[in-house]
Parts: structure tokens; C-alpha cells; sequence
């Protein structure tokens, strides 16, 4: 008997957004494959009953391979891909070596991409599908100390918009999803991307790495940020665009993404920088 739940792939999901993601749309009847960078997080999907390709963006065999994989087990078929993956690499601008940013473009970028490339084939020969991209409020709005995040979700938003406009003469929807701030792991997973490409204590401010990004990258939090939602509230919004017969072109999830997006309209520039400086 043919399988006729509908497909998705899904990167990233070794915990957060993506984890939730797959759990959530498992539970509503998708067949999920919930990617994963490493092989133990691969098996841990697995098992609790996921299909899980291992998939890392930085890795162009495994995209190919994890595509492959899904589609020998499906006879072909994609309905959706969610493209989610991403890691920070904090650290001032001129503190961040130009091969740290060539790094982070390669996971948070070239890879999804790549993916995305390899799978618009399917979706055309198949005469649908949906593209969701996992952007952030860090993808139209500045925030310091995060220029190489920042940097790729920028690029990231400026090629999805294109491709969004390139596919209205195909069925195929291309969709961002903008969080804020969500429970993850998130900023601990940031940490050993700064220890690897940022000399802070030769830096020119040393001092304002010591009394203030070092403080917030290491704390040990024990309660949520101001206005930080769970994982779900992406999953909520990915929901529609993924079941919504005419899906939104982007969709906020958190209150200070919504905020941002309509000062980013209203303020002027000046007043803007001000405001983004405080935080």
C-alpha cells in the first residue's frame, strides 16, 4: 500500500525549532524527515520513529545524499522543504576574520541554497510544493555584536524574495518564516563559534567583549527573555504556511519581529540606528 501522507524535509532538528517542527507536523500526519548535521542526533530522531537523512549544510555530499534518500523513499515525491539550520558566530565586525564569515555563509547560506536547488526539480516535475525558509528578525533589522549572522540572514532574504517573485508562474510557494527571540540552544551553540574565531582580548574593545557580550554569551539562564516564546510558536506559523491553501509570502512570530517590522517602516534610519543601538 502506497504511502499518501504528505512529505516534508526538514534541517536542523536536533533540538528547537526544527525538532519541534518535526514532532508537530509527525503528530498531524506528515511523513517527516527530520535532518540532522550529526549522525547521534540522526539516531536519536530515529528513535523515536522519525525518518532522519544526516544532512550537514557545510557538507554538499550529504545534501546531495539526504535528498536522495528522501526521494528513494518516497518514489520520488516532496510536498514541502523547511529550511531551518543556522548557527551564530558572534564578535564586532572588524574583530571577525573574513574565513569565519565564509563559514557561517556555507551553513546558514550556500547549504540551504544547495538544497533548495536540488529539490525545486521535484516540486516543478511534480506540479507543487513550498519552500519555507527560517530567517529571523536579525534578517531586516541590525543588532551589534551579530554582523556574521546578521550578514546571512540578510542574504538569505534578499534571494528568497527573488525567488519568491521568479516562482509565480509556477506552483511552487517560497515562504520566510521570521522568529525572534525562541527557547533553544541557540546562543550555547553560538559559543564555540566565538571561541574558535574571535580574539577578544586583543581586540581594540576588549573591555566591552568583558562586561558585555562574554557576560550574556555565558550566562546560565533560568528564566526566559522578555517576550521569548517556545519553539511552538514557529511551528504554528509553519503549520500554515505548509496547509494554508494561499499561504502568507512571510510570516512574524514573536512581538519584538512584528515591532521591529513596523518601526523599520516608520522610523527613519537615524532613529532607528538609536533604538537597535540600545539593545
Amino acid at each position: 500500500m502506497s504511502d499518501s501522507r504528505p512529505v516534508v524535509l526538514i534541517t536542523g532538528c536536533s533540538s528547537g525549532i526544527g525538532l519541534d517542527a518535526a514532532r508537530t507536523l509527525a503528530a498531524r500526519g506528515w511523513r517527516v524527515f527530520a535532518a540532522c548535521r550529526q549522525q547521534a542526533d540522526c539516531a536519536q530522531r530515529i528513535a523515536e520513529g522519525l525518518e532522519s537523512p544526516h544532512l550537514d549544510y557545510a557538507d554538499p555530499p550529504t545534501i546531495a545524499a539526504a535528498v536522495d534518500q528522501v526521494l528513494a523513499a518516497t518514489g520520488g515525491r516532496l510536498d514541502a522543504l523547511f529550511n531551518n539550520g543556522a548557527h551564530a558566530t558572534p564578535g564586532a565586525v572588524e574583530d571577525l576574520p573574513t574565513d569565519a564569515l565564509r563559514a557561517i555563509f556555507e551553513a546558514n547560506f550556500f547549504g540551504w541554497h544547495e538544497l533548495t536547488r536540488r529539490v525545486l526539480p521535484v516540486m516543478r516535475a511534480q506540479g507543487y510544493g513550498r519552500v519555507v525558509q527560517c530567517s529571523s528578525v536579525l534578517g531586516f533589522t541590525p543588532m551589534k555584536w551579530r554582523g556574521a549572522y546578521v550578514a546571512s540572514k540578510y542574504a538569505l532574504e534578499g534571494l528568497t524574495h527573488v525567488l519568491r517573485l521568479e516562482m509565480r508562474d509556477t506552483p511552487i510557494h517560497v515562504i520566510l518564516i521570521e522568529p525572534g527571540p525562541i527557547t533553544s540552544r541557540f546562543r550555547v551553540n553560538a559559543i564555540a563559534h566565538f571561541e574558535r574565531w574571535i580574539d577578544w582580548e586583543n581586540s581594540p574593545r576588549a573591555e566591552q567583549y568583558r562586561d558585555s557580550l562574554r557576560k550574556r554569551l555565558y550566562a546560565k539562564k533560568s528564566t526566559p527573555d522578555p517576550f521569548e516564546l517556545p519553539p511552538s510558536a514557529v511551528s504554528a506559523k509553519l503549520i500554515h504556511a505548509l496547509e494554508s491553501s494561499r499561504p502568507k509570502p512571510r510570516y512574524f512570530v514573536t512581538t519584538p519581529t512584528r515591532a521591529m517590522a513596523i518601526l523599520g517602516r516608520l522610523l527613519p534610519m537615524r532613529a532607528m540606528d538609536w533604538l537597535v543601538a540600545k539593545g
